[in-house]
């Protein structure tokens, strides 16, 4: 009798471990993550994810594409999101939470270590770093042409520089922000756009190799000494010139132009507990270290120190983040779409 109630103990635990193994594994939960390719993804799934896989017990699934393509990814999939945490330069992400894609942000004590810069007004998206928009270019080029370090936004119109500019397109942050600021030093502004349009198609067109929207093949036409000068980003600068590229980075004594880079959790999402600890998580002074460090985002917590070889090329405490001029996304993304057709129609032919 005692061997078979052993025997029953023992088929009874082994079940029980069973049962066991398969409810851990059922709990496990997969976040799906939407950002950006290229030096980013790289910072994310070496430095910030696994910390947060382990820490939550969560499986991060990475969905790499750039603004533009994440935007369009949720408004496909409306009303049967696949996406828990998006993350959107800030000008899409205006364009999200007006769309209602995005939920509520909870309260967390991290919300109160951030700059100002960092609070959207809805309080449904959080700017988690910031970059700045300038012009990138080749030093060794320069210094072997004898060409002085471009200080001024209207350098990239010099002759000097034919078939050896790029660009993105204006439906990528930088390329919208030089539109901008073009407008605005010709008598207009958002308000007033057909100056910056009149600058491109008249002075800027003739020296311009590519307007490249992938920071890959951008890299790429730096590297193969196509291109020698761009209006780009700090942060993927400062990723450029980490390879040991003479690639130097400076803000226009017009001002420099912040992009802020924002997430929100999905509204509707299934993981909606794990996505608002995510978006706190990189909020977090080692997050926000890793990607000042590897990626180039000027940290928005406060409570974050960098040493002063860490702080080159990137918007850093609240003197530099306060330097960066803003443009009014409200009155952009009335008109973006209006904008994008006619930088097809006119400059991008």
């Amino acid at each position: 009798m005692r061997s078979v109630m052993c025997g029953l103990m023992a088929t009874a635990a082994l079940w029980c471990g069973m049962a066991a193994v398969q409810t851990a594994a059922a709990q496990e939960k997969t976040l799906y993550v939407a950002a950006y390719g290229g030096s980013f993804e790289q910072t994310m799934r070496k430095e910030i994810i696994p910390a947060f896989e382990k820490a939550n017990g969560v499986k991060v699934e990475y969905v790499a594409g750039n603004s533009t393509d994440n935007l369009a990814k949720l408004q496909a999939q409306k009303g049967n999101q696949q996406i828990d945490v998006v993350i959107l330069d800030d000008g899409p992400m205006y364009q999200a939470v007006a769309l209602n894609f995005c939920a509520d942000l909870e309260k967390a004590p991290v919300y109160d270590q951030l700059y100002d810069l960092a609070k959207m007004p809805s309080g449904k998206a959080i700017n988690f770093g910031a970059v700045g928009t300038g012009i990138l270019y080749n030093k060794a080029y320069f210094d072997e042409n004898k060409i002085p370090a471009p200080t001024s936004w209207k350098d990239i119109e010099d002759p000097r520089f034919k078939k050896k500019l790029a660009i993105p397109p204006i439906n990528n942050s930088y390329g919208l922000h030089a539109l901008v600021m073009m407008a605005r030093l010709n008598g207009g502004g958002e308000t007033n756009i057909d100056p910056g349009f009149k600058e491109f198609k008249d002075k800027i067109n003739p020296n311009v190799l590519a307007y490249e929207p992938s920071p890959g093949k951008m890299t790429e036409l730096f590297q193969s000494n196509q291109a020698v000068i761009a209006v780009w980003g700090s942060g993927r600068a400062k990723a450029l010139a980490d390879t040991g590229f003479p690639a130097t980075f400076v803000y226009p004594k017009e001002g420099g132009i912040v992009l802020g880079s924002a997430a929100c959790q999905i509204a509707g999402s299934k993981n909606a507990a794990e996505a608002q600890k995510f978006i706190q998580h990189m909020l977090g002074a080692e997050a926000q270290t890793a990607l000042a460090v590897s990626a180039g985002f000027g940290p928005v917590n406060k409570t974050v120190e960098l040493p002063v070889e860490k702080q080159a090329g990137i918007p850093y405490g609240p003197e530099q983040v306060g330097k960066l001029l803003v443009v009014d996304w409200d009155t952009i993304n009335k008109n973006r779409e209006v904008w994008n057709k006619r930088w097809t129609r006119e400059i991008e032919r």
